[in-house]
């Protein structure tokens, strides 16, 4: 591989753009920038719960994500580019079926929490859901392919499903809603 970046600081975004990998240049403020830049903060909190105790198969599992985020960044930022696809998605409906058929059912919601690895889980899945809005508004003549919106909405699903099986994993239930909690207090 050769070197990618030789310089960091090139003061080309100084006057408020951003360079894609074309060598066009947008605006920081476009929508395509925004998906980037979430697309961005998603892998980087990803590497955040992977700093943290999992079981190997959970960590594998993500850093497969995190490379499919970074060809995700790639394929927004080259204009005509596509990276993701279905096989990417259907990937992750795989392991949503796999980690959760053994949770069971769940008859209440619940709330972000439990143990860290699943509190960091749900923050992910927060910030998948901003992606993918973020990927939504990009123009369609931008981001023509479906692959980074569907991949997004998927990994959401799945890191819900990956925060109640780390709370499993480290033998703490999760944390149920209990609506109206206070109610009878007021009475």
């Amino acid at each position: 591989m050769s070197t990618r970046l030789s310089i960091i600081s090139t003061r080309t975004g100084d006057d408020g753009t951003t360079g894609l990998g074309d060598g066009s240049r947008l605006p920081k403020t476009a929508a395509l920038i925004h998906a980037l830049g979430d697309v961005d903060e998603l892998n980087s909190h990803i590497g955040v719960l992977r700093s943290l105790e999992l079981p190997e198969d959970v960590d594998a599992l993500l850093s497969d994500i995190q490379h499919d985020l970074f060809d995700m960044g790639a394929e927004l930022c080259i204009p005509g580019h596509q990276v993701i696809g279905s096989v990417h998605v259907e990937r992750l409906d795989a392991a949503i079926r796999h980690y959760n058929e053994p949770l069971g059912i769940l008859k209440e919601f619940i709330l972000p929490g439990g143990s860290p690895a699943a509190a960091q889980a749900h923050v992910l899945r927060c910030v998948a859901r901003r992606a993918e809005r973020s990927v939504v508004a990009v123009p369609s003549e931008a981001l023509p392919q479906d692959g980074p919106r569907l991949y997004l909405n998927r990994l959401s699903d799945l890191l819900f499903v990956l925060a109640r099986t780390l709370n499993r994993h480290a033998g703490r239930p999760d944390v149920l809603w209990e609506p109206k909690r206070h109610e009878s207090s007021t009475s």
